[in-house]
């Protein structure tokens, strides 16, 4: 087992904060590493999208660094505008997914192959699209004023 780290990606937009895992995480590694880069993101952005790969060289989590995920989700979990992670591990798949309903951003899981594919969507979560929702239909006059006066006033 190796110490764990974080890497963390660069060419995303700046509202994007892209990283894996590599490694035993501990609770150090999120109190140094994650945590300040995803306050300072916060800080410069007012709302930060996550993409946490999970991938080949993850060896685990610590129990602090569990309780550090739970803890920074749980503190900061209105300030996430998107979130995916990308991994094979089961567990953490199946945990993530768990989650999904507490968590008032889009969050997706995507597999190691899906990593091209959960970078576009990192790109393209959460803009704004047009809602067309209240848009009516051109179909009737709308009424002028002279429409309202009484015929012979």
């Amino acid at each position: 087992m190796s110490k764990g780290t974080f890497e963390f990606f660069t060419g995303y937009p700046t509202d994007v904060l892209a990283f894996e895992a590599v490694g035993v995480i501990d609770a150090a590694a999120y109190e140094t590493q994650l945590i300040p880069a995803v306050e300072a993101k916060i800080a410069a952005e007012g709302r930060v999208k996550l993409l946490y790969v999970l991938g080949d060289r993850f060896e685990g989590f610590t129990m602090g660094a569990a309780w550090d995920d739970t803890k920074l989700g749980f503190s900061h979990l209105g300030d996430f505008g998107a979130l995916a992670v990308v991994t094979d591990t089961d567990w953490i798949r199946h945990g993530t997914k768990l989650f999904m309903p507490l968590v008032p951003a889009p969050l997706r899981v995507f597999h190691l192959a899906e990593l091209e594919d959960a970078k576009a969507w990192m790109r393209e979560a959460g803009r704004a699209e047009e809602d067309h929702s209240h848009d009516t239909a051109a179909t009737r006059k709308l009424l002028t004023l002279e429409d309202k006066i009484p015929p012979g006033a």
